[in-house]
């Protein structure tokens, strides 16, 4: 079974030792090595995705992995290069990540996660998200209320508003959820784990127990 690769994650260990350009070319062999190895486990991990959600049947990792280059043009750390190696596995690929909740997988030395949900959702759909939870909250609480998402993330995450979204009576039951501006569930496993030959299974689990929390997103 393939797995993430030990020299995977000692070059995004080095690289953020040294994250500038000419160190990076020098050692782009060692990079070009890690970023197959990720993009073979996250083809991997898709397939097993597939089998709990077919609608990511036929999802291209390249269409999921975001490119390693940092935009530094508007930051005020010019460091070229991010430090870890991340894919968002969405409906139509990454470039969907504002229109439909999917699964992060990423991997970098000491903060990794495996991540999901919607992340700021834009005004439309995080109104729709709003309606629906006061349409329907007991669906969205079965959700985050099973055991296996307890176990794996504990709570719904994301930032909040201080107070009760325009339309919604700050007195509310479920005026806590309606105030999520995120809804995210996230997990974070050691680099032992990363590194274990049994990672692509443990990962497939964690996002099937995500996938009644994006459901809910996702219907809309």
């Amino acid at each position: 079974m393939i797995q993430i690769q030990t020299t995977t994650l000692d070059f995004l260990n080095l690289l953020m030792r040294n994250n500038n350009k000419e160190w990076f070319d020098k050692h782009r062999t060692d990079y070009l090595a890690a970023k197959a190895n990720f993009e073979s486990f996250v083809q991997a991990l898709l397939n097993e995705i597939t089998g709990f959600d077919p609608i990511m049947k036929g999802l291209e990792a390249k269409s999921c992995i975001f490119r390693i280059n940092r935009d530094i043009r508007f930051s005020h750390d010019k460091s070229p290069y991010k430090t870890n190696m991340g894919a968002f596995m969405v409906k139509g690929g990454k470039k969907n990540g504002d229109k439909f909740a999917g699964y992060y997988f990423h991997i970098e030395p000491g903060k990794s996660m495996l991540a999901g949900g919607a992340y700021l959702p834009p005004a439309q759909w995080l109104t729709a998200i709003r309606e629906k939870i006061d349409d329907e909250p007991a669906t969205l609480l079965k959700a985050i209320n099973t055991p296996e998402f307890k176990k794996y993330f504990g709570q719904l995450e994301g930032e909040k508003l201080k107070k009760a979204p325009k339309g919604f009576d700050p007195g509310h039951k479920y005026i806590e959820l309606l105030k999520f501006k995120s809804f995210l569930a996230i997990h974070n496993p050691l680099d032992k784990q990363i590194l274990g030959s049994d990672y692509l299974k443990y990962s497939a689990e964690v996002f099937r127990a995500m996938k009644p929390l994006n459901d809910f997103l996702n219907e809309y």
